[in-house]
């Protein structure tokens, strides 16, 4: 890895992030965690509440790259052949055909994802991990560049169904945006009294800079000392007082592999702690599952994470 490839790469991250923020104001924290996700080749879960720009921040990271993008609204009467495709019997060449479905993509928006039957919901999962998916026992290869962005309420419980453990852990990050300042919201208001940002949005980036990018993160060095703070992180949460379920293993390889992306869009050639640190609890927390006991005296799986970063020692 050169130092011409490192500035490349973090220039074309910078550029896609300063295109995301004409839209989304006040949100640069969010669109950096977003970016180290995107470009570590893992998948984002959005939780917030209604109106936070959730689905906006999707849309403007597909319009700022020249790539597919397809939106999928999940309701209860969702299939998993609405979203993988299905085999269709052509009469003239008298023989199935696949229809492929909408998971065929380049960047997937999975609107209100727990409002689909869990059925529906698994029909993600080895498109998440594995890059394809099984139609009719075939296997087909989704391409390259394949990013998952799932949206979700906090606040509704009617007709949703919660997303299972091992969907959660398909996820690398888990994040929300949050409510904007004041003078940032009424900005908002006179931005959009006659047409909304997002139409202004104009590509400024292609598939082949983002792999690129996802190829130099993948290069990006780790040290040894690094290493085992993650895995001591992520091991810690295995036996926390307080939790009924801890981090698994993928846990250790997101958290580093987003860690490079982050340290990349920072413009370095190495990762840090405070790149470890920064993503431990968007990593980390949403695997975790408190005991009935914890929940009800207020604990988080937020505050857990964090109560096990500050009493281990950083590597220097």
């Amino acid at each position: 890895m050169t130092e011409q490839n490192i500035t490349y790469a973090a220039a074309v991250l910078h550029k896609v992030a300063a295109n995301i923020e004409k839209v989304m104001k006040g949100q640069t924290d969010s669109i950096r965690l977003l970016l180290a996700g995107f470009a570590s080749g893992g998948h984002i879960l959005l939780e917030d509440y209604p109106g936070t720009g959730k689905t906006t921040l999707a849309k403007t990271l597909a319009l700022s790259i020249e790539t597919r993008f397809t939106r999928i609204q999940f309701t209860p009467d969702l299939l998993p052949s609405d979203i993988l495709g299905v085999s269709v019997f052509d009469p003239n060449d008298k023989e199935f055909r696949l229809h492929k479905g909408p998971v065929f993509t380049n960047i997937l928006l999975a609107d209100e994802i727990n409002r689909a039957s869990p059925r529906t919901q698994s029909a993600l999962l080895e498109a998440m991990a594995e890059k394809q998916v099984s139609i009719d026992g075939s296997h087909c290869p989704l391409e390259d560049l394949f990013f998952v962005i799932a949206t979700q309420n906090p606040v509704e419980s009617q007709g949703t169904y919660p997303l299972p453990e091992a969907q959660m852990d398909r996820f690398s990050l888990q994040f929300s945006l949050g409510y904007i300042s004041i003078e940032e919201e009424v900005t908002m208001l006179s931005t959009q009294s006659d047409h909304h940002p997002i139409e202004d949005v104009a590509a400024c980036s292609t598939a082949e800079e983002i792999l690129m990018v996802k190829k130099q993160v993948h290069a990006l060095h780790v040290s040894e000392e690094l290493k085992q703070y993650i895995v001591q992180l992520v091991h810690a949460t295995r036996s926390s007082p307080g939790l009924v379920l801890g981090a698994g293993p993928r846990a250790s390889l997101s958290l580093m592999q987003t860690a490079r992306a982050l340290a990349l869009f920072d413009g370095l050639d190495f990762v840090t702690p405070d790149h470890i640190q920064e993503l431990a609890v968007p990593v980390i927390a949403h695997r975790l599952i408190l005991d009935p006991q914890a929940r009800f005296s207020g604990q988080t799986t937020q505050g857990i994470v964090e109560e096990i970063m500050e009493s281990l020692p950083v590597p220097a």
